[in-house]
């Protein structure tokens, strides 16, 4: 995986800000605390944009003509290195320690803030730590990780208003990249799991009486629905899922469906959420054998489902075909259980 912060770091902008300004050149301007360096270098994709000279005091100033908005690298040596987001009409002035560099940068002028942003994108990342660390965590913590982390790069976007409308447009779409990054690699572990016994549940409540597990369907191939009352995606699967039920109820194959309602939608209530599913089960005339996980969450963790509604199939041995089944509505479903002689 390439580094997140490079990737923003990196980000490249080639379409002209719908933003007018009439000068056809940047102006660089600002003073660098601690320095040793005498010169500083503005560059980009194509090399060296200019070259400025720091004073005795750590000042400096020049001009440079940009071809279009762009983050360019400005940098006193190869360690010390800070984005610079440049285009034709800014007056940015920059203020830093040269001991710290990017960590202690701060910009102002005209443009300023789209420099300013691409640094809080940085730290962001930075704060994130080890990707390989965030991809063991178990599914909730996982869901909660990469939540906050969307909510966190959404919030670090809206709080910079000044920005050019490329740079915007370029930074939602490295944002989608990062989460789909993440969702993708966790859900690719499970790949690694098909043909290994599966997990198991024990004691799950019936909405028909009293409990199952797991155990109570060896010998049949099990197709599990993970879902919930409050979920839109997983509602809308329940008609397909019905007719799979009738179309293949002479078949060695058992639908079991896998609420996992809660207590936290509930109002605190472990009562309530199970009252909540009887009375969706009964109202939607749901058929098929449904269960209700309760407090019990360890199935979920162990198949790292950080989102539903999550199809698996297991084999009569119990034993994972596809730890992330196509759906009901998915044509895929019915030609992977035809393979199967199902």
């Amino acid at each position: 995986m390439k580094q997140i912060g490079i990737l923003l770091f990196s980000i490249s902008i080639f379409t002209a800000c719908s933003q007018n300004h009439p000068k056809n050149y940047a102006t660089i301007a600002g003073k660098l605390e601690n320095n040793t360096d005498s010169l500083i270098t503005i560059g980009g994709r194509s090399g060296v944009l200019k070259t400025l000279r720091i004073d005795a005091e750590g000042r400096f100033k020049d001009t440079l003509v940009v071809e279009n908005g762009n983050i360019y690298t400005f940098q006193t040596s190869p360690t010390k290195r800070a984005p610079l987001y440049l285009k034709n009409g800014f007056d940015i002035y920059i203020s830093g320690d040269s001991e710290k560099f990017m960590e202690s940068f701060t910009y102002e002028g005209t443009g300023a803030d789209n420099s300013n942003y691409v640094l809080a994108q940085i730290a962001l990342t930075k704060k994130l730590g080890d990707p390989n660390l965030i991809l063991k965590l178990d599914a909730l913590s996982f869901e909660k990780k990469i939540t906050d982390l969307q909510n966190d790069l959404d919030h670090t976007l809206a709080a910079y208003k000044d920005l050019d409308s490329a740079l915007v447009a370029d930074a939602k779409a490295q944002n989608t990249q990062i989460i789909d990054y993440f969702q993708n690699a966790y859900a690719a572990q499970l790949e690694n799991v098909a043909g290994t016994p599966s997990p198991t549940f024990t004691d799950y409540i019936d909405y028909s009486g009293g409990t199952k597990s797991l155990e109570s369907f060896k010998g049949k191939y099990v197709y599990i629905d993970v879902w919930a009352i409050w979920c839109g995606p997983c509602i809308q699967q329940i008609p397909f899922l019905h007719q799979l039920e009738e179309d293949y109820q002479d078949k060695n194959i058992a639908f079991v469906s896998i609420s996992t309602d809660e207590a936290r939608r509930n109002g605190g209530s472990w009562e309530a959420a199970e009252k909540k599913w009887r009375n969706f089960i009964q109202k939607r005339e749901m058929t098929g054998i449904q269960l209700w996980s309760g407090k019990d969450i360890s199935f979920q963790k162990a198949y790292k489902i950080n989102g539903i509604p999550r199809f698996i199939l297991i084999d009569p041995k119990g034993v994972i075909v596809d730890p992330n089944a196509p759906r009901p509505s998915d044509p895929r479903l019915r030609d992977l259980l035809s393979s199967l002689g199902i």
